[in-house]
């Protein structure tokens, strides 16, 4: 998107002039499985509220449209101090407009001692489920993101994803969210921000959680999350450490090697909710494990978790905030110090094996490079047109995959086997452009007249000769697309996109995750099943609100 490659920029001008005139809180770092104070060494428990108003979420189909929390001051003023007289320390946004401007909300934010854990996300750009892609319009969100929010000295950091895989039958889609994971972490390191962790969010599903804990927390630490949030709502009313769960929970996760806290908790049957866990989550049999938790939500809305009731911008406290408060104010976890603490839960997970309940590689996608996709899509001769729709994309993956299924290894990706294209991290005009020219050179030279139409969608060009960097990058990249690139990008922002004959914004497709943005089919290639019309969603008609990023 041209449009975030701008605010990138301005954002990197935006920290330099900005982080001058901003007062810091101390900056929570991590150390082993806990979180610490990084100047005075005490250990931070986050007493959090969710803080995002009229976001769809859970599965549920939802609008495209959100509000950024973060960037109204005048809901700020009227809500800060709320959370403040309820004990927060901690909130958690699931998506922020990195074009808008949050400095006076972070600074209220500040001066109340209450930090900041946001998901990359939006509606429209998020890693999917059933359709999961990490490409180069993905990756140009999520550090836009991270460019706004980085010099704020309150935020804690970052969720890559947030239930993505949510069950056995889509745990496809994890190494999607993986590699985000892993670009997002490799980004903050090379613009030399301090330290950020970047985590994810899991449902509590009884069949893929052991396998999802250890798969995000397995292989090379630059893979790896930095904090696990958990999503549990299984203490309903006046249930217990047994009976919820909670005990095996803990014992689960007694060993793991980073951060684990409830990223969202706050069963609401019966309602009002008593919230008689607090007491449980900060003492000692799960203070040692867990790092707090993050109570769902702050506004009252139709599904009824709201702490707060809003009418013409007035607040009103529901029982729910009283009784929250009331439990808050009434926990002192025992806590470790940063000096007195040596991390005993060293040890990563093993990668789970594939089985029944659990089909993801730990092979990982390709890191989203658009100077690889710019370069790749001059140095084609047959192109796609510029203007080509996200329906008519889809049709065309389809017949020029099914006409020469070879066209297509360099753009396919397939999660459960960890397979992927040099190419499938470029948007879908770069990967059509990719499988025309594929399908144009595999013609005899006696047909290639004909070779390059496809009902007029696609055009030829004269061909870039590739130099210096750009020929490195297709040297790795290969003929057949299936090659290995090694080399990370060497500058943010996309030039694939509106670059050279053929590239079009118009044909341009986003991976959404609530309502269409256009659906665009580029076929899966490993099932075998091409001919009979096996393809995989990458950028579809999808779900919803703030469980996919």
């Amino acid at each position: 998107m041209k449009g975030l490659r701008l605010l990138q920029s301005a954002a990197a001008a935006t920290v330099f002039c900005s982080t001058a005139v901003l007062a810091e809180v101390d900056p929570i770092i991590i150390k082993g499985s806990k979180f610490f104070y990084k100047t005075n060494g005490t250990e931070f428990f986050m007493k959090g509220v969710a803080y995002q108003e009229d976001y769809a979420g859970n599965g549920t189909a939802g609008s495209n449209t959100y509000i950024d929390p973060l960037a109204d001051p005048e809901k700020c003023r009227r809500d800060v101090p709320l959370l403040r007289d309820l004990s927060t320390n901690t909130i958690r946004t699931y998506a922020i407009d990195p074009t808008k401007d949050h400095d006076e909300c972070m600074q209220l934010l500040e001066d109340a001692g209450i930090y900041v854990i946001s998901d990359l996300s939006e509606p429209n750009l998020s890693i999917v489920r059933d359709s999961p892609v990490w490409n180069s319009e993905l990756y140009d969100r999520y550090i836009a993101v991270v460019d706004v929010l980085s010099k704020y000295s309150n935020v804690i950091g970052f969720f890559a994803g947030n239930e993505v895989s949510n069950a056995a039958n889509n745990t496809a889609a994890s190494p999607f969210v993986k590699a985000a994971v892993r670009d997002i972490k490799a980004y903050i390191r090379q613009r030399n921000y301090r330290p950020m962790g970047v985590g994810y969010a899991t449902s509590d599903d009884e069949q893929i959680r052991d396998n999802i804990a250890d798969f995000f927390n397995c292989g090379p630490q630059e893979e790896a999350i930095d904090f696990y949030g958990y999503n549990v709502y299984s203490w309903c009313g006046d249930s217990n450490y047994q009976e919820s769960g909670f005990k095996d929970r803990t014992e689960d996760f007694a060993t793991y090697s980073v951060p684990v806290f409830f990223a969202e908790y706050g069963c609401n049957q019966p309602s009002p909710r008593e919230f008689s866990e607090v007491g449980t989550l900060y003492g000692d049999e799960m203070s040692p494990v867990w790092s707090g938790g993050i109570v769902y939500m702050y506004h009252q809305e139709a599904n009824n978790y709201g702490l707060v009731s809003i009418d013409d911008s007035s607040a009103s406290l529901l029982p729910d905030y009283t009784a929250l408060s009331t439990q808050l104010a009434s926990v002192t976890p025992s806590s470790a110090t940063a000096d007195d603490y040596t991390p005993t839960n060293t040890q990563a997970r093993e990668c789970p094996p594939t089985g029944n309940f659990w089909n993801a590689s730990s092979d990982l996608p390709p890191t989203p490079n658009e100077e690889l996709c710019s370069c790749a899509l001059r140095s084609m001769t047959c192109v796609a047109r510029a203007g080509i729709s996200g329906e008519s994309i889809s049709e065309l993956f389809s017949t020029v995959c099914g006409l020469d299924n070879s066209a297509c290894d360099g753009i396919a990706a397939d999660g459960s086997t960890g397979t992927y294209g040099a190419l499938s991290m470029c948007d879908p005009t770069v990967q059509l452009s990719w499988a025309f020219n594929s399908y144009y050179f595999h013609q005899d030279s006696s047909n290639r007249q004909d070779a390059c139409d496809f009902d007029g969608n696609a055009q030829t060009q004269n061909p870039t000769t590739p130099e210096g960097n750009c020929r490195s990058l297709l040297q790795q990249v290969g003929d057949a697309g299936t090659g290995t690139v090694t080399s990370m990008p060497t500058a943010t922002g996309g030039g694939s996109r509106g670059s050279g004959a053929g590239a079009g914004t118009g044909s341009t497709s986003t991976s959404t995750k609530t309502g269409a943005a256009s659906a665009v089919l580029i076929p899966e290639f490993s099932t075998g099943l091409l001919g009979m019309g096996a393809y995989l969603i990458v950028s579809a008609l999808v779900g919803a609100g703030m469980i996919l990023l």
